[in-house]
């Protein structure tokens, strides 16, 4: 399998989950795909369910989908999160990725676009002392 990320920058990455995840309850994955046929969003609203990111005890998961030959990106999050926050929500983080994206930056991008969601979820999601991590933190690609 061709990794998209170096070590160091999945690691990066990793760590940015693993601190977000600290500020709120929501889960946050990332998956780069290579080689999708269909757009972006279309592939990580299937993935959302494969993965069993559906599953969170409160409906607030996030995936940020890197779709690499496509050159798109979409993030996704779950119905919780959608039933409380405003519509263009995911907006700043999408333009952040976009400026980091087009000087070929893409792990800062991903990497500050995580803690930002972290940070923007806490009002919304709370991180709570009784806090399980429902999901992993790793990287997955396809």
């Amino acid at each position: 399998m061709v990794r998209f990320f170096n070590k160091d920058e999945e690691d990066r990455i990793v760590a940015a989950i693993r601190e977000a995840e600290t500020a709120t309850s929501g889960e946050i994955r990332v998956h780069v795909e290579v080689g999708a046929r269909k757009p972006a969003l279309e592939v990580a609203k299937r993935l959302f369910g494969e993965l069993g990111m559906d599953q969170t005890q409160d409906r607030n998961a996030v995936l940020i989908l890197l779709a690499v030959d496509r050159r798109e990106f979409a993030i996704v999050g779950d119905e919780g999160i959608n039933r409380v926050v405003p519509r263009d929500f995911w907006d700043e983080e999408r333009d952040l990725m976009q400026q980091h994206f087009r000087r070929g930056d893409f792990a800062t991008g991903i990497e500050l676009a995580v803690q930002q969601i972290g940070r923007n979820l806490k009002e919304y999601f709370p991180y709570q002392s009784d806090d399980v991590n429902e999901l992993p933190d790793e990287i997955s690609y396809n």
